[in-house]
C-alpha cells in the first residue's frame, strides 16, 4: 500500500537550486536511505515531507491513516519535563487513555455509559500494551544512554537531547519515520542497537546518514540526490555501488575516475567483516591489486599526497596518566608512546572520557597523575566536535588563506598545494571559493574547518567525531588523504566504517577506568571481545560444575558429623552454592554492562567483592569441617 507520494517537487535557496521537479513514492514497510553531497538538499527534502518546510512547487501526499514522525539532525528543543515524562508524551494515544482511566478509576459511582467506556479503555490499553507505557519509555532511554530518568531535559547537552528526542519518536510508534543523521551523538553499541531495532520493526522509514554500515544494513533502497535530480536504486548501499559501477562502465573515458573510486569502495564493502578485521589495511592483498590496476584519475579532487613531515624522537609520551572530572574517575594508569604512522581509534560509551583523553593528548588540559610530554617537533592539529573558529563574514578561500597560502609537501614538481587547489580537491567547486561562510551548509562548514586544520600541515592529528555532517564522498576524500599521511593519527568516532578503514589499533575504555589496547580495527576488536565473553561464560559454567561435584562428593562425609556440625555443613553447602550463583549473575552483569551508569558499576564491583569474600570464608569453614572428620 502506498503511504507517501511526492510529485514534481522543486526547491531553491536564493540562487541555488537544490532539486527540480523530482518525484518518488513510498510503500508501507519500505526502508529508504537518502544520499547526496553536502548541500544537495537531503535534510530539506525530509523537512518538506514532514511539513516543516514547503516546496517551491509540487505536492506531498501522505496517506490519511499514516502517523508520521520526524527527527531533526540537531533536535533543538527545550522542556522542563523530566526525560521520562517527556518520552512518555511521545505516545499521545496511550497517555490520553491512561489519564481517562485514572479519572474513571477514582470516580465512586459510574453510570452505565461511563462503565462501558471504562471497559473499552481497559480493553484498548490491553491491546496496545499500554500498561507497560512507563517501562517502554525507560527501555528506550536506557538503550540510548539516558539512565537518569528524572533528569530535566532543559539541563541536558545537545547530544543528550538528541537521544531523548530519538526515544520520543520511537515511543510514538509511527507508521512513517523520518530520521536525519540518527547515529550522531550515539556510541557504537547504541548504533548497533538502533540498527537492529529499525531492521526488525515493521515501519516505513526514510533516513539520511553518513554511516555506511548503518546505511547498508538498514536500507532496502537508495534515493540519490545528484545534480538537482533524484535517482532510485533498489537494494542497500552495496547494491547501489554495484549499480553505479555498471552505470560508470557505460560512460566516456572522462568518467573513468568514478569507476575506479566505486570499484575500490565496493570491493572493500563486499569483502565483509572478515577482511575488515585484518590488523593492517595493507594486508588486504586483492584490494591493493584492485587499486594498482585501476585507471589513474586525471581529476585530483580526491587524491591529496603529503610528504613526510619531520617528527623527532619524542612525539607524545604519556606515562601512567589519569583524569577525573567532578570526582568521577574517567581513566587511570594509561601509558602511550607515539610513533610515526600510528593509526589509533578510541572506543567507549558516551561520557566515558574519550574527548577528555584527546584534550589531554593535545596538551589542552593537564593529567591528574603520571607524566605527559608533547615533543618539540610535534605540530598538533585538533579537529573538535564543535566548530567555533569560522567567521560568517569571511569568504571560503580567505578562511584558508588566513591559516596559510599553501601547504609545502616537500617533494616533486607539484611541491606546493595552494588554498585554491585544496578546496577543489576537497569538493569545493570554484564558484564556492568566494562565497561567504554564512551561506554554507552544516556539512560544508565542518569540511572547511577540517581543511583549515590540514592547511596548517600538522604531523599529529586528533579527530573528535570527524564524520558528523559529512557526506559519503567527503568521507572517501578524508580516508584517501590519510593513506599518505606520515604522522600520528588518533580518532574518536562512532562511525564504524570510518574506524575500520582508518585504524590499526583500538583503545577501548572499560568500566573500571582502564584503557585496553587491541591490535587491528573495530571489527577485529569486536571479534576479540566476543571471544573474551565466550571464554568468561565457559569458565563460569565450569565453576558451577565444580561446585555441584564438590557437594556430591561430601554426601558420605556428612553422615559422620554430629547433628550440629551436619546442620552447619548442610547450610554451608547451600549457602556457598547460592552465593556462587549470585556471584556468577553479577559478574555476567558486569561483563555485559554498557559502561554508561557509573554508580551501577561501582555497586556491581562492591557486590562482587563482597560475594567473593563470603564464598572464601564459608568455603574455608566447610574445609575445616570436612578435614576434622577426615
Amino acid at each position: 500500500m502506498n503511504i507517501l507520494s511526492c510529485s514534481d517537487l522543486s526547491k531553491s535557496f536564493k540562487d541555488k537550486v537544490l532539486f527540480d521537479s523530482i518525484s518518488f513514492g513510498l510503500n508501507q514497510g519500505d526502508k529508504v536511505g537518502i544520499i547526496g553531497k553536502n548541500g544537495a538538499g537531503k535534510s530539506t527534502l525530509l523537512k518538506i515531507i514532514s511539513g516543516i518546510e514547503t516546496a517551491d512547487s509540487g505536492s506531498v501526499v501522505v496517506n490519511n491513516n499514516t502517523k508520521l514522525m520526524y527527527l531533526d539532525q540537531n533536535s533543538e528543543f527545550d522542556s522542563f519535563d523530566s526525560a521520562l515524562e517527556f518520552v512518555m508524551k511521545g505516545n499521545e494515544e496511550i497517555n490520553n487513555l491512561i489519564d481517562e482511566h485514572h479519572k474513571y478509576s477514582h470516580k465512586p459511582n459510574l453510570t452505565e455509559k461511563e462503565s462501558a467506556r471504562f471497559s473499552e479503555i481497559n480493553h484498548t490499553l490491553d491491546s496496545l500494551n499500554g500498561w507497560n507505557h512507563e517501562l517502554e519509555a525507560k527501555k528506550y532511554l536506557g538503550m540510548l544512554g539516558i539512565t537518569d530518568y528524572e533528569v530535566i531535559v532543559h539541563t541536558l547537552s545537545g547530544g543528550q537531547k538528541k537521544r531523548v528526542a530519538l526515544a520520543y519518536v520511537l515511543m510514538s510508534r509511527p507508521d512513517l519515520l523520518l530520521l536525519d543523521e540518527p547515529t550522531n551523538h550515539l556510541d557504537a553499541d547504541t548504533i548497533q542497537w538502533l540498527q537492529d531495532y529499525l531492521q526488525s520493526m515493521p515501519i516505513s522509514l526514510i533516513f539520511v546518514t553518513h554511516d555506511r554500515y548503518f546505511l547498508d544494513a538498514v536500507s532496502e533502497s537508495i534515493l540519490e540526490i545528484n545534480d538537482r535530480k533524484i535517482f532510485t536504486y533498489d537494494g542497500n548501499y552495496e547494491k547501489y555501488l554495484e549499480q553505479k559501477e555498471i552505470f560508470a562502465r557505460t560512460q566516456s573515458s572522462t568518467l573513468e575516475h568514478n569507476l575506479s573510486k566505486l570499484r575500490n569502495e565496493l570491493a572493500w564493502l563486499q569483502k565483509g567483516a572478515k577482511a575488515r578485521r585484518t590488523k593492517q589495511k595493507s594486508r588486504i592483498d586483492w584490494i591493493d591489486e584492485l587499486k594498482k590496476s585501476s585507471i589513474k584519475s586525471k581529476d585530483k579532487k580526491i587524491k591529496i599526497e603529503l610528504g613526510k613531515t619531520f617528527l623527532g624522537n619524542t612525539i607524545i609520551e604519556a606515562h601512567y596518566i589519569a583524569k577525573s572530572i567532578a570526582g568521577k574517575k574517567l581513566f587511570s594508569n594509561f601509558t602511550y608512546m607515539a610513533k610515526p604512522k600510528d593509526r589509533i581509534g578510541i572506543i567507549g560509551p558516551n561520557g566515558c572520557g574519550k574527548s577528555t583523553l584527546l584534550n589531554l593528548l593535545a596538551g589542552k588540559i593537564q593529567t591528574d597523575d603520571g607524566s605527559f610530554e608533547l615533543g618539540a617537533s610535534a605540530k598538533v592539529g585538533y579537529f573538535k566536535q564543535e566548530i567555533d573558529d569560522l567567521k560568517d563574514d569571511q569568504t571560503v578561500i580567505n578562511s584558508l588563506r588566513e591559516i596559510a597560502e599553501f601547504i609545502d609537501v616537500g617533494v616533486g614538481r607539484d611541491r606546493y598545494i595552494t588554498a585554491k587547489e585544496l578546496l577543489e580537491r576537497f569538493l569545493f567547486p570554484p564558484f564556492q571559493h568566494f562565497a561567504y561562510i554564512s551561506t554554507l551548509s552544516g556539512g560544508e562548514r565542518r569540511r572547511l574547518a577540517l581543511l583549515r586544520m590540514f592547511m596548517a600541515n600538522p604531523n599529529v592529528i586528533l579527530l573528535d567525531e570527524p564524520t558528523n555532517d559529512f557526506d559519503i564522498e567527503t568521507l572517501n576524500a578524508i580516508e584517501t588523504y590519510f593513506d599518505d599521511f606520515y604522522g600520528v593519527l588518533i580518532i574518536v568516532s562512532h562511525d564504524r566504517a570510518f574506524i575500520d578503514r582508518m585504524v590499526e589499533f583500538v583503545w577501548v575504555f572499560r568500566p573500571d577506568g582502564t584503557i585496553k589496547e587491541y591490535p587491528g580495527n573495530y571489527s577485529y576488536y569486536l571479534e576479540q571481545k566476543e571471544k573474551e565473553e565466550s571464554l568468561r561464560r565457559q569458565l563460569a559454567s565450569q565453576n558451577q560444575v565444580k561446585t555441584d561435584t564438590r557437594i556430591k562428593d561430601t554426601v558420605k562425609v556428612r553422615k559422620k558429623l554430629s547433628y550440629k556440625e551436619q546442620r552447619e555443613f548442610d547450610m554451608l553447602e547451600e549457602e556457598i552454592s547460592s552465593l556462587e550463583i549470585e556471584l556468577d549473575d553479577h559478574q555476567r552483569m558486569m561483563t555485559n554492562h554498557d559502561g554508561k551508569d557509573y554508580k551501577q558499576i561501582e555497586t556491581l564491583s562492591s557486590k562482587i567483592e563482597e560475594l567473593q569474600k563470603l564464598i572464601d570464608q564459608k568455603t574455608e569453614r566447610w574445609m575445616e569441617l570436612s578435614e576434622s572428620i577426615g
